[in-house]
């Protein structure tokens, strides 16, 4: 009589298969830790399967955008790509999902984005405020670069008057000093308005180069009154012609 003794190691190797296969099946598998500290199964590197796009709606106060990225990109990514809808740079973005502000690292698929899901953009409260303050300092410098053009076109008439002067003295004419020491006055005036003004940079450079203007007037304007103060007057005299009077009484002739 023959016995069976299939059975045994038939069994024996259907489960020696089975455990071979689930742990080629587990060491085929590998994982990644994501940003947050998620373990996840690692994304496959086959390029010839490119992951699907995904459409985003992303409100920004009352502006409504829609924009395209691929689903395994970052929130990083996606912050790039708003900068051109928005005209925000990344680092003044803050982007929520699901309630929940968004780290760059952390990527769209993992947090549960999906095709036509809603994300909301908001500027960040730092940035406002960087804002405002560069705006503040634009509208400074645009103001003293205004009040610096206005006394410049000042200083341009007194200098020309200044030059007028100069040339009438060195031609021997006197000049009433008067005119001199009122020109000076005019001149210290526009300087201490310089002064006045809080500018910097290039205001700053344009306001020194017209401090140097008015004080060059300012220093010939001075030589001139001693240039003047040694030219003689010029005397005029005029040599009048005398005509005789006409006759004032008149001939009458007698009729008897």
């Amino acid at each position: 009589m023959m016995k069976k003794r299939s059975n045994v190691y038939g069994k024996m190797s259907e489960s020696s298969t089975t455990t071979t296969s689930s742990t080629s099946r587990e060491e085929q598998t590998e994982w990644e830790m994501r940003p947050g500290g998620m373990l996840v199964q690692k994304r496959s590197e086959n390029k010839d399967v490119p992951a699907p796009n995904v459409r985003l709606r992303v409100a920004y106060g009352a502006l409504r955008h829609e924009i395209s990225v691929n689903s395994q990109a970052t929130f990083g990514e996606v912050k790039k790509l708003l900068t051109a809808e928005t005209g925000l740079q990344p680092d003044e973005q803050r982007v929520i999902f699901r309630g929940k502000e968004r780290e760059n690292g952390e990527y769209l698929d993992t947090c549960g984005v999906k095709d036509r899901s809603k994300v909301m953009l908001m500027e960040d409260p730092s940035s406002i405020e960087r804002r405002v303050i560069e705006m503040r300092r634009n509208a400074k410098i645009q103001s003293a670069r205004r009040a610096i053009s206005d006394v410049s076109m000042e200083v341009d008439k007194l200098a020309e008057q200044v030059c007028a002067m100069e040339k009438s003295i060195s031609n021997g004419v006197k000049v009433p000093e008067v005119q001199i020491t009122t020109l000076i006055e005019m001149l210290m005036r526009l300087a201490i308005k310089l002064d006045s003004i809080s500018a910097e940079g290039d205001a700053l450079a344009q306001k020194n180069l017209q401090g140097k203007r008015v004080q060059k007037c300012v220093e010939t304007l001075d030589v001139l009154k001693i240039s003047n103060a040694r030219v003689k007057p010029v005397i005029v005299t005029t040599k009048w012609e005398t005509f005789d009077p006409p006759p004032s009484t008149a001939q009458w002739e007698f009729f008897d």
